[in-house]
């Protein structure tokens, strides 16, 4: 039995999750000789939220690693991407801290998720795993491209004038909307990302490249930096890998002569990893579509979706819940008490204190509501009591 089906039919709730998420992290730790552990996740599938990296996350970062006390590091990400500008923020408040930094990849962690895993000392990745290519992507007038298959196009209009001696009248519009400044700005964003990776990979990744396993002789700085900027290369070309969200996996690395670190090679590890993967995933099946933490810490972003808003009430004590049926479809207003002694209000129904499970009074189909209750003592600081 695979563990998503293990877990599955346990019918954990969330809380037993959560529980049992810090196990698995905490024992990937073990294995991993004592590591602080640190975990940044994205919900990859809920494109209606701020998922990408940005400049919001620089506080829960910081927040979690300020709770570490180690001398070496594990990162574990899962992330579509966002700004390199903040990756190289989160890469230095990792790197001002700790001298050795491994960076685990479960799942994915494409686009500036892959500048990320190249600041490792050791990347980590399973048959499953999956970064993805660097090329920049430029969002203009609601429209989000690639940089280098921009920049492709032009050389190409210019090298298509320069043999038939004019411009393809087919061209002009296009070119009218294009300003000498987006242009600077696609070359900028390209040779930035390769610039991260090429100094990322020589300095941390390539530190203990002594020796050629071929000849055994020392490996200079400047080979070290050639072969750097040979792989930053290769991931920057879209027309390598022709689409942004490409995975690139182990095997494509192997090509690239970049070592990467298969920890399905190690049973013990392999399953912790697994396992965690699998109750992140879990745990994202609420509500939440950002998880920072520890071993013994975390910081939850939550979506607010339809039909699970506050309403209401006195926030200091009591929370009220829009609730809909998703069989019947009938309404219901759930009070959720955050002290203990308040009446219940007329129309209302209490919360489920018991086991966060909702019964429909109209057609008694039975609803999880863990994910709400979780959002309103996150964000009123309170538990939910009787």
């Amino acid at each position: 039995m695979g563990f998503y089906s293990e877990y599955l039919e346990k019918h954990l709730n969330f809380g037993q999750i959560t529980k049992e998420r810090k196990k698995q992290l905490k024992q990937i730790s073990q294995i991993r000789d004592g590591r602080d552990i640190l975990v940044y996740a994205s919900d990859l599938t809920k494109g209606n939220a701020p998922i990408s990296i940005d400049y919001s996350d620089l506080l829960p970062f910081q927040d979690q690693l300020a709770n570490l006390k180690g001398k070496s590091i594990d990162v574990i990400l899962e992330t579509p991407g966002g700004f390199a500008e903040v990756v190289e923020d989160l890469v230095k408040l990792v790197r001002n801290r700790y001298e050795k930094v491994g960076i685990i990849v479960p799942g994915y962690a494409k686009s500036a998720g892959t500048i990320f895993a190249m600041a490792g000392d050791e990347i980590l990745m399973g048959p499953m795993s999956a970064l993805g290519p660097i090329d920049a992507q430029i969002l203009t007038n609601n429209k989000r491209f690639s940089a280098e298959a921009f920049l492709e196009g032009l050389e190409k209009i210019k090298e298509e004038v320069i043999k038939e001696g004019k411009l393809n009248p087919a061209y002009i519009p296009i070119l009218q909307n294009i300003s000498p400044g987006e242009i600077q700005h696609c070359e900028n964003a390209q040779t930035f990302s390769k610039k991260l990776v090429t100094e990322w990979l020589s300095e941390y990744k390539f530190k203990y490249w002594d020796k050629h396993h071929s000849t055994g002789k020392s490996v200079t700085k400047e080979e070290k930096k050639k072969r750097a900027t040979r792989i930053a290369t290769t991931l920057c070309r879209q027309s390598e890998w022709l689409t942004h969200g490409r995975s690139i996996k182990i095997d494509d690395f192997k090509k690239m002569r970049l070592k990467i670190t298969d920890f399905s090679a190690r049973k013990d590890l392999n399953e912790s990893i697994l396992r965690y993967y699998t109750l992140l995933r879990m745990s994202f099946d609420t509500n939440i579509y950002k998880i920072f933490e520890t071993v013994e810490s975390q910081i939850y972003r939550f979506a607010v979706a339809p039909g699970q808003r506050p309403l209401g009430g006195k926030p200091e004590n009591v929370a009220e819940i829009d609730f809909e049926c998703p069989k019947c479809k009938e309404r219901y207003l759930i009070q959720a008490n955050l002290e203990k002694n308040i009446s219940l209000r007329e129309d209302r129904v209490p919360y489920p204190i018991n086991d966060d499970v909702f019964k429909c009074p109209n057609c008694g189909v039975e609803s999880n509501v863990s994910n709400i209750r979780l959002q309103i003592e996150a964000q009123s600081g309170k538990k939910i009591v009787k």
